[in-house]
């Protein structure tokens, strides 16, 4: 009955074969008793394969119970050896044998459940191709008459360049230089809809590749790739312990001394009043008090769920946030990137009087060509398709939310001096010897041109050369999943951004937000939390895993949007989901209760199990042998009662998989 064998232990299948060896030796051994019973009249063939029996399945036992007293542990598994030895020690080599078996059984189940997440993630693992055809001497110009050899997945490294033809699975996390495809991410991401690929686009490994033949530059191999970091997070998460379980634990210490008391006083007054039953039902007594049903509630549900979730692509680090997702009542979201695509598109060029829009976009571009922020790339990618040279700063500073500051020197003494960024920023930040013309900024905020736009300033040497507006699209799925969360029970739903106001409320509108903020720094959407947690909610703040790390620590619950390849997002974040699509969201919420939910009632099955029939055992309608079994029956009642969580979300599976079939 050992449970302490960790699941990742590489010997462990190895001792549950032998254990199963074991308990189908004793089970013969046992029913060959029984025939021998029937046959022979006298009682030594009948206990002889019966003592055997008992000595190979009970062995096991007893030692597991020793090994338990010795780390100062009286539980389960003491129950158990003495079911067992004082069946034995009363001659009933039968029933002894019987109970040993029985117990077994419902240890190799236990077993059996607590490897099962296990063996998910390592049916992850064995999605990932074994060879890999990678290009000798890296890429060439003459993809045609480019050598390949056929090396192992695992001898790949950094730097290597794969070549992935239709049907193969990608071998590694990298980045396409040629070519391009559509590739099923859905072993990774969970989304169903393929994705489209082309040069300079970001794969992963173990998805596969469906149409075009695509060279992979590898970025990641091995364990650094993304399913590598997400089966280490999954067997972290099932290391970790929810508040349930540690209840549980609380209560342990007592059962034990409890129910051998209980045993004693029934023993006690059955040996007076029927002294030929007394033993039986004591033995009984202990078999159905073993609380594996109890032991089996917490751990079973949580598995259950966190597949359930990884299936979906939504990544539990740990499972007490699985616990507390449930009790949310209210949830702050960031715009970019989370309630919105976080692809911007420059729409809109307004250029200062005396300046052309090309020197504006040059000069904007140029200045943020080091920023990582989606504003700075869509303006590089606005300069790139006009196909515009971009000089690189001398001097570069990002500051976090607000803008850049870029200094180009071209040979001369003071250089030039470019700002980009938000207005409040730029008056506050006036560089020396130059001052902004804060009437200019003001004059572009209020204009009706920039209405709904993200807009960007750009400043040369103190002075306003003109505007950027840009436009992000909202997710689809976004206002749905918004009102569902609203019918679900969460009295706030809170939209933080940076941008400005007339953005903030066209994007409310399209989202169905009655709350929202606009030109809210980082520490202030932080503020905002612990606002919202003072006032007795318990909050979820969903963000893009970048920006947002202390609003996101901060939360009682936290969500990184579109986590895939983003290793900052998979660590700032509690729970991190692999692909952008919002409805996970309101997913994650109700399969946490649904989780909860099933945990109660596991625990209700093994506490009425246990109170019932240890009353019954005591009063003697119950055996020794029908308990072993009625213990079985509880354990795997509680197993198949979690394994309904595993079928969450399968709707929003086949929903997204009937969409991707119309499109």
């Amino acid at each position: 009955m050992d449970r302490d064998v960790p699941a990742a232990d590489p010997r462990l299948s190895r001792s549950l074969r032998l254990q199963i060896a074991a308990t189908l030796v004793g089970g013969t051994l046992l029913v060959c008793s029984l025939i021998a019973g029937w046959l022979w009249s006298q009682p030594f063939f009948a206990a002889l394969p019966a003592f055997l029996a008992v000595v190979l399945l009970g062995t096991p036992l007893v030692a597991a119970a020793v090994r338990d007293l010795f780390h100062g542990k009286a539980g389960m598994n003491a129950l158990v050896a003495l079911a067992v030895i004082g069946a034995m020690a009363s001659g009933q080599y039968q029933e002894s044998a019987a109970v040993a078996f029985f117990m077994i059984v419902s240890s190799l189940i236990e077993k059996r459940t607590a490897i099962g997440a296990e063996a998910s993630i390592e049916s992850l693992i064995r999605l990932a191709p074994t060879k890999a055809s990678r290009l000798v001497g890296g890429m060439a110009a003459d993809r045609t008459g480019q050598d390949e050899e056929l090396v192992e997945a695992t001898a790949l490294r950094p730097g290597d360049v794969v070549r992935v033809r239709p049907g193969d699975t990608i071998p590694a996390d990298g980045r396409v230089v040629h070519g391009a495809s559509t590739v099923n991410q859905a072993s990774v991401t969970g989304e169903s809809v393929p994705a489209e690929k082309a040069a300079d686009d970001e794969v992963f490994g173990s998805t596969i590749n469906l149409t075009g033949v695509l060279d992979v530059e590898v970025t990641k191999a091995g364990a650094d790739t993304l399913l590598g970091r997400v089966k280490d997070l999954i067997l972290q998460a099932e290391r970790t312990r929810t508040p349930i379980m540690r209840l549980v634990d609380q209560y342990a210490a007592w059962y034990t001394p409890t129910v051998l008391m209980l045993v004693g006083v029934v023993l006690f007054f059955a040996l007076k009043s029927h002294p030929d039953t007394a033993f039986n039902r004591a033995i009984a007594m202990l078999v159905i008090a073993c609380p594996s049903a109890l032991i089996l509630a917490t751990p079973t549900a949580m598995v259950a769920g966190l597949s359930a979730a990884a299936r979906l692509g939504v990544l539990i680090k740990n499972v007490a946030t699985l616990e507390a997702a449930r009790s949310l009542s209210a949830i702050v979201f960031d715009k970019t990137g989370t309630l919105t695509t976080g692809v911007l598109a420059v729409t809109r060029l307004a250029p200062a009087e005396g300046v052309e829009g090309a020197d504006l976009l040059r000069t904007a571009a140029a200045a943020e060509q080091n920023s990582r922020h989606p504003v700075a790339r869509a303006v590089v990618e606005m300069a790139r398709r006009a196909q515009l040279r971009l000089p690189a700063p001398d001097q570069f500073e990002e500051v976090a939310g607000r803008g850049v500051v870029a200094r180009f020197y071209d040979g001369a003494a003071t250089g030039s001096l470019v700002m980009v960024g938000r207005a409040s920023w730029l008056r506050s930040a006036s560089p020396q010897p130059h001052t902004i013309d804060s009437e200019a900024l003001e004059s572009i905020q209020t204009s009706s041109e920039t209405e709904g736009l993200s807009v960007l300033h750009v400043v040369r040497d103190g002075h306003v050369i003109g505007w950027i507006g840009l436009e992000d699209n909202a997710r689809p799925e976004a206002a749905g999943a918004v009102d569902r969360l609203r019918t679900m029970g969460i009295s706030r739903l809170v939209l933080l951004t940076g941008d400005r106001g007339s953005v903030a409320r066209r994007v409310a509108s399209q989202m169905h937000f009655d709350d929202f903020k606009a030109e809210v720094l980082p520490h202030e959407k932080l503020e905002m939390v612990d606002a919202l947690k003072a006032a007795g909610h318990r909050v979820a703040v969903i963000g893009d895993g970048v920006n947002d790390a202390p609003a996101l620590a901060a939360g009682d619950v936290s969500i990184a949007m579109g986590a895939a390849g983003s290793d900052v997002a998979i660590h700032s974040a509690s729970i991190a989901l692999l692909n952008s699509n919002l409805n996970r969201i309101p997913f994650l919420i109700d399969l946490s209760r649904r989780t909860i939910s099933v945990i109660r009632q596991n625990m209700v099955i093994g506490g009425l199990f246990i109170v019932v029939f240890t009353a019954l055992a005591g009063a003697g309608y119950v055996s020794p042998v029908l308990a072993a079994l009625l213990h079985v029956v509880s354990g795997l009642a509680v197993v198949f009662n979690s394994a309904r969580l595993v079928r969450c979300g399968e709707e929003i599976e086949q929903s997204e998989a009937d969409r991707a079939v119309g499109a």
